[in-house]
């Protein structure tokens, strides 16, 4: 089976939310997200649209997205610019200089494949096209993640793809008493 990779545009915005909230009922949801189905269902259309709209354009983040040959969308992940971001009082980015601001990064987030496409390829695709766009469309000296600490299999797909631990940990913002490994990707 063939995928096209695409970034995702403002009028995008309702196949976003569908695939979304499709993450968000996903049993590996609770590793994987900080956010819950109840809460993406109740926000309102701006919301999505604000979602769906690129860095380019204003947005916070960029959304890639991989539709299968009848053209469904299969698998999504986002990619926030976090280039010179101050931290938050309570310290939740993780990851920051010792000034308390981002190096010239991309945080890479919001991973998800549906059930049936997993093991086919399309992650690595996605995530390949991810990484080259970042290359050429940002100044970013590395792209950025979080892994759950129960999340195994994530960790050892992201290192066969070039990230690497940091040694940075935060705790997992539902579940505090849980972890998160940062992995990164210097620009080459």
């Amino acid at each position: 089976m063939g995928y096209a990779i695409r970034t995702v545009c403002v009028e995008d915005w309702a196949e976003l939310k569908e695939l979304r909230l499709a993450a968000l009922r996903d049993p590996v949801a609770r590793v994987a997200f900080v956010d819950t189905y109840e809460k993406g269902a109740a926000q309102a259309d701006d919301f999505w649209r604000g979602r769906a709209t690129p860095i380019a354009e204003g947005g916070l983040a960029t959304s890639v997205i991989a539709a299968d040959d009848a053209g469904h969308w299969v698998a999504m992940l986002a990619l926030l610019d976090e280039t010179g971001r101050s931290a938050p009082p309570d310290g939740a980015l993780g990851g920051l200089g010792k000034d308390g601001v981002a190096p010239p990064q991309i945080h890479l987030v919001s991973v998800y494949v549906r059930p049936e496409h997993r093991g086919t390829g399309v992650a690595e695709q996605l995530f390949r096209a991810a990484i080259e766009w970042t290359w050429e469309h940002t100044k970013a000296e590395r792209i950025r993640l979080w892994v759950h600490c129960d999340n195994p299999r994530a960790q050892a797909f992201y290192d066969r793809l070039g990230f690497t631990l940091t040694g940075e940990t935060m705790p997992f913002p539902p579940v505090p008493e849980e972890l998160e490994y940062e992995m990164v990707l210097p620009r080459p």
